[in-house]
């Protein structure tokens, strides 16, 4: 008789987990490849069990010795920790037509190792052999899952027989977006626009750069592909810190939709400018290349040093604040502030596919009653006649539009200016019918989409 693993927690839900995870951690690796699974069962653990996001999680399992000079092997643990978040609702799908009853939820090791085989066998192409023998092994060096080594050596080995014929029937967009955010998504867009979503989300995203010049220069440079607005793709990027201009400081990483809200500034060159929830600086960096002289302030000290070393990097200047925006008070007012407030992220899930698993309900009411707070105390800062952008890299409603429809209500004060496609690249797909940008993972979905991101340019009349 077989098991089937415990369903996942809803995308959005806390895992039902009875606190901590468990002690009984598979032993040390002893073969090649066992260490790389071994810390992405950890990984996932941590994501699935107590919320901790992917790159903490990630951080924290890469830094173990066994995997120090093995560049390969942190690659796996990346890989198998990304593929197996992305097609969760999948694999989980396998696993319950291959077993009679699921596992208690005292087997979480088990699981894990389960959903990392399916992953490896038919998403990731790893060896056969290779995949099964590490999840036996990891599974007979752990006290918890050592009586399912038998159980997890015979379903990995029947989904290399069957697993491929079971993926032709399954509707992947559907299976791997969680009900809260395919029934919320398709109130705010539509069915078939959430679909595009759904479907764009399982797809490994592409590296996104902005330069500081000559963005055909570094499209060709590297090999690129040069993107409405001036930002330059990459399909294959390898190690970020080995590509031409690295070190030069010509680019950094930001992904296209990321670099549209700063350009509805407009001409920023000579002008101050105050960047508010800043780091790590990816808005900063593309405003003060463009002549700006940027004020940003953050209250993450960790994601204040990442600025700093960009800035050092690309040879660029900003000042920066690290400070509570809740209490802090500028002594003086400013003609353009750009907002990106704190938000759940959901815009992100392409690259960051444990945003899905963290989000409740709760934390978007909570969010939203800071990004209201935010909102209205940098209205407050601006000049009658000044410029305020206040976006989201969400794609919830409450955290994008309703925002703004709310403040604008409170204050008759305040106007909406439209965005025009002539400031994003001719992105007309991105303007909403308010004017407002609203860009998709599904839009450009031909050349490898982009992050889903919301703003909003509002004008002081007096």
């Amino acid at each position: 008789m077989t098991e089937k693993p415990a369903r996942p927690p809803r995308k959005g839900q806390r895992p039902q987990s009875k606190g901590r995870p468990q002690k009984g951690n598979p032993r040390k690796p002893r073969e090649d490849g066992t260490p790389a699974r071994h810390a992405a069962l950890g990984v996932l653990r941590a994501v699935l069990e107590t919320g901790t996001t992917l790159d903490d999680a990630l951080a924290k399992e890469l830094s173990r010795s066994e995997l120090k000079n093995h560049p390969s092997d942190k690659a796996l643990v990346r890989a198998i920790a990304t593929i197996v978040l992305r097609r969760l609702g999948q694999i989980d799908d396998i696993l319950a037509r291959m077993l009679d009853r699921p596992l208690t939820d005292k087997a979480p090791v088990a699981t894990g190792l389960l959903r990392i085989g399916v992953a490896e066998l038919l998403f990731l192409g790893s060896a056969h052999h290779a995949a099964v023998n590490c999840a036996v092994t990891l599974a007979a060096g752990d006290k918890f899952a050592r009586g399912f080594k038998g159980l997890i050596n015979a379903v990995l080995r029947r989904v290399i027989r069957e697993g491929d014929a079971i993926i032709k029937t399954q509707d992947a967009a559907r299976l791997n977006l969680a009900d809260w955010a395919w029934e919320g998504w398709s109130r705010a867009y539509g069915e078939e626009t959430t679909r595009a979503i759904a479907d764009a989300l399982l797809a490994e995203p592409p590296l996104d750069l902005t330069v500081k010049t000559s963005p055909d220069y570094w499209a060709q440079t590297l090999s690129g592909e040069l993107m409405p607005g001036g930002t330059v793709r990459l399909s294959h990027a390898g190690r970020i810190e080995e590509l031409a201009g690295f070190k030069e400081g010509a680019w950094w990483v930001q992904d296209l939709a990321a670099s549209l809200p700063g350009r509805l500034l407009g001409d920023v060159n000579g002008e101050d400018v105050l960047d508010l929830c800043a780091a790590p600086g990816g808005k900063t960096l593309s405003l003060t290349a463009r002549g700006a002289k940027v004020t940003a302030i953050d209250r993450a000290g960790g994601r204040l040093e990442r600025l700093s070393e960009n800035l050092k990097r690309t040879g660029l200047e900003a000042e920066i604040i690290k400070a509570d925006l809740t209490a802090w008070e500028p002594a003086r007012k400013w003609s353009k502030i750009l907002l990106d407030a704190p938000c759940t992220a959901t815009g992100t899930a392409r690259r960051n596919p444990d945003v899905l698993y963290r989000k409740s309900e709760e934390e978007v009411t909570a969010l939203a009653k800071l990004q209201a707070e935010l909102l209205t105390r940098a209205s407050h800062w601006l000049t009658p006649g000044g410029t305020l952008i206040f976006c989201t890299c969400s794609l919830e409603p409450l955290e994008g539009p309703a925002q703004i429809g709310l403040f604008l209500s409170k204050n008759p004060n305040f106007e909406r200016q439209p965005v025009t496609a002539d400031e994003i690249g001719g992105l007309t797909e991105c303007i909403t019918p308010n004017g407002d940008l609203r860009t998709l993972p599904s839009h450009l979905s031909e050349k490898g989409g982009m992050d889903g991101f919301y703003a909003a340019r509002l004008i002081r009349k007096s």
